[in-house]
């Protein structure tokens, strides 16, 4: 610990106190790195290294709630990324062959730099001319001045998604080691049928989303047959279903948060712990590279899903709402 704070403390924004003989000056950034010898904080003018024994004193600014949202959503659209990605200000309007809708949405988080009606028009456009329909994902509370601007735009609302997050060390101990599962930066054709098979065909932008995220790796859990006690051995029609796939998830690292996608298990072989032998995998793999926290995005409507991360520990951040135009 070097002065209150700690590994834990990284990512937050921080004020650091430096004295150099008779002055004093405040660093103030996010802090990046702790070290028995200097901490590491990123200030708009780049990363500055403050030495243990210059350091007066430190203190970590609480970050707003509006901030915070703005934070994960951005993260949650590195780790999701659409295959084409234009900016209208600070919104960003996504499009990737119709491949899910998080990632064929706009994301508004802040001035779309031109009045909103304009705006909502522009994206419009956006989508009409990829044959897509429009839609776009707005964060709540912080986005919720746009619904009256979209409803006069004959825009409805389609559905309302869970953002929960935990905090990755509660994770870890609310999950098993991940026994018998197998980490990958690349989907296996099962884990591509698997998910095919819930969504439909996937199209060549689809492989774009699911893989171009640095910090990546899938989670499988898979029939082996030399484990005559396994899942496998009680779920012969679970195996036929899935060509030995049993489980699976994705998990992508950015801005510190673990995202947890494609969350799923064959029918016949659910209520066996078997997902979260996969989250509890990719959580410690995820802690390796500089998690701190980790998150779902889950329908409201998707009772079992939040049932099961409500048991692990999840509780909601935020929601967003998802309008399409008519």
């Amino acid at each position: 610990m070097v002065l209150g704070l700690n590994a834990s403390d990284v990512g937050n924004r921080v004020v650091v106190r430096r004295r150099v003989g008779p002055l004093y000056t405040d660093v103030v950034g996010e802090l990046r790195e702790v070290t028995p010898a200097d901490v590491a904080v990123l200030t708009r003018r780049g990363e500055v290294r403050v030495p243990l024994n210059e350091i007066h004193r430190t203190k970590k600014i609480p970050e707003n709630r509006a901030d915070s949202i703005r934070r994960l959503e951005r993260a949650a659209a590195q780790a999701w990324p659409a295959a084409q990605v234009e900016a209208l200000g600070e919104w960003w309007l996504r499009a990737s062959g119709g491949y899910t809708g998080r990632a064929n949405s706009v994301l508004p988080i802040g001035d779309p730099a031109m009045p909103v009606p304009q705006a909502i028009e522009r994206a419009e456009a956006f989508y009409r001319e990829r044959g897509l329909r429009p839609r776009i994902d707005i964060p709540l509370p912080v986005g919720s001045s746009l619904i009256p601007y979209l409803t006069r735009a004959d825009w409805r609302e389609e559905c309302q998604v869970l953002v929960q997050t935990i905090p990755l060390d509660q994770l870890i101990a609310a999950t098993p080691l991940g026994s018998g599962t197998t980490l990958s930066a690349t989907p296996s054709p099962a884990a591509l049928a698997m998910i095919s098979g819930r969504r439909g065909p996937l199209p060549e932008a689809a492989i774009h989303v699911l893989t171009a995220v640095p910090l990546l790796q899938f989670c499988e859990y898979a029939e082996n047959p030399a484990r005559p006690a396994g899942i496998a051995a009680r779920s012969p029609r679970a195996s036929a279903e899935s060509g030995g796939l049993l489980a699976m998830a994705r998990g992508a690292v950015t801005d510190g948060y673990l995202g947890l996608f494609a969350v799923e298990t064959v029918e016949a072989a659910r209520r066996r712990g078997l997902a979260r032998q996969v989250m509890g995998a990719l959580a410690r793999w995820a802690g390796q590279v500089g998690a701190r926290t980790a998150y779902v995005q889950v329908e409201s409507t998707n009772t079992a899903a939040v049932a099961l991360y409500a048991k692990l520990g999840f509780r909601t951040h935020h929601r967003y709402v998802r309008f399409g135009a008519s």
